[in-house]
């Protein structure tokens, strides 16, 4: 139930009505509460200065008319440009971008200011009376709420200016880049702890691991299964897993659970996506609640989903290296961010496989990921379109000599030995002459830089030559 809330509500914070809702809401309210306020106010309290002098019910109507046609106006305009803005993004940068461009809340905000400015024009306009029929009463014109509506109104000016600084610069290429750069480092920040952390007794909890869990088990007969498998139930990719939910199913139940599924995979109706020990254990309570730990979307998410920002910087620098596109400093950019966030990555462990209880007994067993493998969903994916571009397949040898200095341990650098090995080999297939020699030498430096780091740091040389 928890996954599904979660997943709820960012679907809710990613729509374009959630925002502007809420903001209607509370024009709404700001309009009663200062309509309230002008019914005690007698109507000298403007005082008799002719900028404060009190309106008359003619002038009141046209000042609430002219502000709420305008702002509904504007409203409208302000979608129909997001929503081109949207379509020229998805269309450019690709369709998984489109995500990036409706969480924007520059553009919520903005749509939002309008239709509030429209919404309390119209209630405040409507208790505007001019007093002549004795069945509604004597003239009634809230002053200090027409002071609002002109406040808000030249809010509504300054928005639409900040809206359209926003539009191109929401959608420059750079911006786009940086935007999903910097989410993905604040993602590894948050969830890979630096290496030189105290692992939490990881090693310590390696006995609890239950021997059908473990490929070297030399107890277990062929075709004998000791856990019970728990299918999916719908089709869709996986967006939340709920760690708390997970574990309290497991808990309750006394059972272990192993994950066969990761946030951003494409389930089926009756995959595996998690075993459970033992099994005489597992019953159907247990197999619904396990199973209440994840949502299934249409789409994948960046919310638990690392591997999903990855592809968005490598769909930017495939789709830049394309022939009808041709532009390599993009996908340079695109790379640029990659480099970074790989080197964050070197520096981190990775995922606690282990998840325990509140008294420290292991629960689930989840699929976790190593630096070899973020490093080819960054890099490798981006071989074949590196490797036929000069500019951009010397800037891929750059970038791994730039991670080296990162890396601590050998595994790391074993790692970009081999996507160096692979991308020269497919350099020398779609390049030759200078530009193949371009990325050769590109690749030894790299070579040296594998044997010692230092070689990785360029540093000034000053030459000091005799008089």
């Amino acid at each position: 139930m928890r996954a599904y809330l979660i997943q709820t509500y960012q679907s809710v914070l990613a729509s374009y009505w959630f925002v502007p809702t809420i903001m209607a809401i509370l024009a709404a309210i700001l309009a009663l509460v200062l309509i309230q306020i002008d019914n005690w106010l007698p109507n000298t309290f403007v005082g008799d200065n002719p900028f404060f002098y009190a309106t008359q019910p003619d002038g009141a109507r046209s000042i609430l008319n002219a502000i709420g046609g305008s702002m509904i106006g504007v409203a409208g305009t302000v979608f129909s440009v997001t929503m081109a803005t949207v379509v020229f993004a998805s269309g450019t940068y690709g369709p998984r971008l489109l995500t990036n461009f409706m969480n924007d809340r520059g553009n919520q905000v903005t749509l939002g200011t309008f239709v509030a400015t429209f919404v309390y024009s119209i209630l405040v306009l409507r208790t505007v009376r001019d007093g002549g029929d004795e069945a509604f009463g004597a003239m009634f014109v809230p002053n200090l709420a027409i002071y609002g509506a002109i406040f808000l109104a030249i809010c509504s000016i300054g928005i639409l200016i900040y809206f359209i600084h926003h539009v191109p610069s929401n959608i420059h290429i750079s911006n786009v880049i940086a935007g999903i750069g910097h989410n993905l480092l604040g993602r590894i920040d948050r969830e890979f702890p630096d290496i030189a952390d105290d692992d939490g007794g990881r090693q310590e909890r390696d006995w609890q691991v239950p021997s059908c869990f473990r490929a070297d088990d030399p107890n277990r007969k062929p075709g004998e299964v000791a856990y019970s498998s728990i299918h999916a139930e719908k089709d869709g990719y996986i967006q939340i897993i709920d760690k708390e939910t997970l574990i309290e199913a497991a808990a309750g139940s006394e059972v272990i659970v192993r994950a066969a599924c990761r946030p951003g995979v494409f389930v089926h109706s009756g995959r595996v996506l998690f075993d459970a020990w033992p099994a005489e254990r597992v019953s159907d309570e247990t197999r619904s609640a396990i199973l209440s730990s994840i949502a299934v979307g249409t789409s994948r998410s960046p919310r638990q989903d690392l591997n999903f920002l990855f592809d968005e910087l490598v769909e930017i620098a495939g789709r830049a290296l394309s022939p009808g596109v041709n532009d390599p400093y993009t996908a340079i950019t695109a790379m640029d961010w990659l480099k970074s966030a790989m080197a964050s990555l070197a520096s981190r462990r990775t995922d606690d496989p282990y998840w325990c209880d509140d008294r420290d007994k292991l629960r689930v067993l989840t699929v976790t990921a190593g630096f070899d493998e973020y490093l080819e969903i960054a890099f490798g994916h981006l071989r074949q379109y590196a490797s036929s571009d000069t500019i951009a397949g010397e800037h891929f040898v750059n970038c791994l000599i730039e991670i080296v200095p990162a890396c601590r341990r050998d595994d790391q650098r074993r790692a970009i030995r081999d996507q160096l090995d692979a991308f020269v080999g497919l350099a020398r297939e779609n390049l030759s002459g200078r530009s193949l020699k371009t990325v050769e030498q590109a690749a030894a430096r790299l070579d040296r830089c594998l044997i010692d780091p230092e070689a990785c740091i360029p540093r000034c040389r000053v030459d000091i030559r005799s008089a």
